[in-house]
C-alpha cells in the first residue's frame, strides 16, 4: 500500500510492546527530552535537530510501528541558508482488505526555534506538547490495531516554524496517493488547558459530520471544544487542506508565551494534554474503526 520508497529510508520495527494508556509520566518524559537545553531549542539542520530525528525513531520502533525518515531540504527565514531536515513517519495498516487502501494522518510538528541573543527558545507547548502526544497515541493505537478498518500514518514534521516546510515536502512528495488520504489530525500547542476545558480547532467541517463528531466526543471526555467548520489555520493541516484533503487543527489556545523563551514545561498543564490526548485518539478510532465513507468539503 505505500508507494515507491525511493527517498526514503525504511526503518524495520524491532519489538512489539505498545501500552493502552496514555499517561502524564510519559508525556513528561517526552516533554522533558524535547524542551532539554542540551537540544538548544530544536532548530532544523543542527546536530541537535539530528538526535530528535533519532528519538522519535527509536520511539517508534520500540513499540513495533514501522517506521520512515523522509529527508528534505529547508531554507531557514532568518538566513536564507539551506539545511537538511526531516520528516519522521510512523504506520500502521488497517485490517480491512479494501478499506486499509485509505489513510488517516496524525501529525504535530517537532521543530522550534533555536537560540537567540543567548536565549533558548524550548517551544514546551509549541510544540513538544504535540509531539509528545504524538507518540503517546501512536502507542495506544498501537495496542488497538485490530480495531483499525483504515490505515494510520503518524507524521512529526520538521520546519514548521520555517513555513510548514515539512508539511508541504510531503504532500508533493507522499508516500501514499493524497487521493487515499481521507483525514489530516494535526496538533500543534497542546498544553494550556484552561479550567473551561476549551479545546479549539479548525476543519471540523470540511469532511462529513465532523462538527458533530468533535462536539459528541468532546462531551463525552468532559471537555468544551470550540469546534470551527472552516477556520483553517495556519499550522501544517494547511498543507494538506490546500491539497483538497479534509483537516483538523486542534489546540488548545495562545498565551503570552508564544515564541518566548519562558515557553517552558513548567508552564504546561500536563494533566490537560493526556485529555486532549484520548479526545484525539477517540476521534482517530471513530474514524479509522469506520466504514463510513468520507470526503472533502470546502470551507470558506
Amino acid at each position: 500500500m505505500i508507494k515507491s520508497l525511493t527517498g526514503f529510508l525504511f526503518l524495520l520495527c524491532c519489538s512489539i510492546y505498545a501500552q493502552q494508556d496514555i499517561t502524564e509520566q510519559e508525556l513528561k518524559q517526552h516533554i522533558e527530552y524535547l524542551t532539554s537545553d542540551d537540544l538548544k531549542g530544536r532548530y532544523p539542520g543542527t546536530p541537535e535537530n539530528d538526535s530528535i530525528v533519532d528519538y522519535l525513531v527509536d520511539n517508534f520502533k520500540s513499540n513495533g510501528i514501522q517506521t520512515l525518515i523522509q529527508e528534505f531540504p529547508a531554507v531557514m527565514r532568518k538566513d536564507s541558508s539551506s539545511v537538511t531536515t526531516w520528516n519522521v513517519l510512523g504506520f500502521l495498516e488497517g485490517k480491512n482488505p479494501l478499506l486499509k487502501e485509505e489513510v488517516v494522518i496524525l501529525g504535530a510538528h517537532y521543530d522550534h526555534l533555536g537560540t537567540k541573543r543567548d536565549h533558548i527558545y524550548n517551544g514546551a507547548d509549541d510544540n513538544a506538547s504535540g509531539t509528545a502526544a504524538l507518540l503517546e497515541i501512536a502507542e495506544k493505537l498501537k495496542a488497538n490495531e485490530h480495531l483499525l478498518q483504515r490505515s494510520v500514518i503518524f507524521i512529526a514534521f520538521g520546519a514548521e516554524e520555517q513555513g510548514l516546510l515539512g508539511s508541504k515536502f510531503f504532500v508533493e512528495n507522499p508516500i501514499v496517493p493524497l487521493k487515499n488520504i481521507v483525514l489530516m489530525v494535526n496538533m500543534d500547542m497542546l498544553g494550556h488547558l484552561n479550567e473551561q476545558k476549551h479545546v479549539y480547532m479548525g476543519g471540523a467541517g470540511t469532511f462529513p459530520g465532523g462538527v458533530e463528531l468533535m462536539k459528541n466526543l468532546g462531551e463525552r471526555l468532559q471537555l468544551n471544544p470550540i469546534v470551527h467548520a472552516g477556520s483553517v489555520g495556519g499550522s501544517d493541516h494547511v498543507s494538506f487542506y490546500q491539497k483538497k484533503i479534509s483537516v483538523l487543527g486542534l489546540h488548545t489556545g495562545g498565551h503570552d508565551h508564544y515564541h518566548q523563551p519562558t515557553d517552558t514545561i513548567e508552564k504546561l498543564y500536563i494533566p490537560g494534554i493526556v485529555q486532549v490526548s484520548n479526545y484525539i485518539y477517540q476521534t482517530l478510532i471513530h474514524v479509522a474503526s469506520s466504514d463510513k465513507k468520507m470526503g472533502f468539503i470546502k470551507q470558506e
